[in-house]
């Protein structure tokens, strides 16, 4: 769970099976769950947290390994990160693989975690945007060996959240069977913390692109009117042509659509963006055109 020990009184329960782990949340409703610990520890060494329980979840094997389900991955929460980056999970879901590798240093991946990632919803995290473009479905455990659905999207955007005692379960992913892309530019602000991230999958059984835009705003977005545009031009039927100056023109429509321009002023004049924001703008742009040309290529 983690190399910090726990402080004095604070007590720690350490379930095996999924259910006990619900149960234990239930019977202590100011137990914190923690899997890796990666995010929840610096919140406790910088003193924004102080949990009165812990429900350590990394004996539960259930939730640390994956199956295959009805054309779709069926992923244990407690996947670790370096988990993730092996070849033969890069063979099922190649962009998951790539934010994954590419989540931090050796330690972080080691000990992080698929669920622990949902459930922070940190705006830099890597898988984020990579299951914002897969359409990736949340299996929520509950009280009473409960199970219900929620598509990720919709937990990262605050429209569906968590109740009182439950925990991810797992994370359905549809296998596409289709080339998908993860990249990431990094700023200052941290080893490996992406400023920008872009991951884009495409569908050819709906002959369509989803593009996820990350770090740049509190939740992954999707720029669907730029994805609508450019499988329109996409010729399906011929290995997937696509005409130069389009890659260009997608990147740029995504970034514009994920950074607008402001709002113009009263007297009609229409302000510059800051310097820093136009850069990100454009970081995103070839992020953005980088990944579909990567992934038509």
């Amino acid at each position: 769970m983690t190399t910090h020990a726990p402080q004095a009184g604070q007590s720690v329960t350490l379930p095996t099976t999924l259910n006990e782990a619900v149960a234990a949340l239930t019977d202590m409703p100011a137990a914190v769950p923690v899997a890796g610990g990666t995010d929840l520890m610096a919140a406790v060494n910088s003193g924004q947290l102080r949990p009165a329980a812990l429900v350590g979840l990394g004996r539960i094997s259930e939730i640390r390994g994956w199956q295959y389900q009805d054309g779709n991955a069926l992923l244990g929460a407690g996947l670790t990160h370096a988990r993730m980056g092996r070849p033969d999970f890069a063979a099922l879901i190649p962009a998951l693989a790539a934010a994954a590798r590419a989540a931090g240093p050796p330690h972080i991946r080691n000990a992080g975690t698929l669920g622990g990632n949902i459930a922070t919803a940190a705006p830099t995290g890597d898988a984020l945007p990579v299951l914002a473009a897969l359409e990736a479905t949340l299996i929520i455990a509950g009280p009473g060996g409960s199970r219900r659905e929620i598509p990720v999207s919709h937990l990262l955007a605050g429209v569906e959240m968590l109740r009182a005692g439950e925990l991810i379960g797992f994370v359905r992913v549809p296998l596409l069977h289709a080339p998908q892309v993860f990249l990431k530019a990094t700023g200052r602000t941290g080893p490996g913390r992406s400023a920008a991230s872009v991951a884009l999958v495409l569908d050819p059984a709906r002959r369509g692109v989803r593009c996820a835009v990350g770090a740049i705003a509190p939740m992954p977005l999707r720029p669907l009117e730029a994805e609508q545009w450019v499988a329109r031009l996409i010729d399906w039927d011929n290995d997937r042509a696509l005409v130069p100056e389009a890659l260009a023109a997608f990147g740029e429509y995504v970034a514009a659509a994920c950074i607008p321009d402001p709002a113009p002023e009263p007297d009609g004049s229409v302000p510059t963006l800051p310097p820093a924001v136009l850069h990100l703008r454009r970081t995103v742009a070839a992020l953005a055109r980088r990944a579909l040309g990567r992934a038509l290529s």
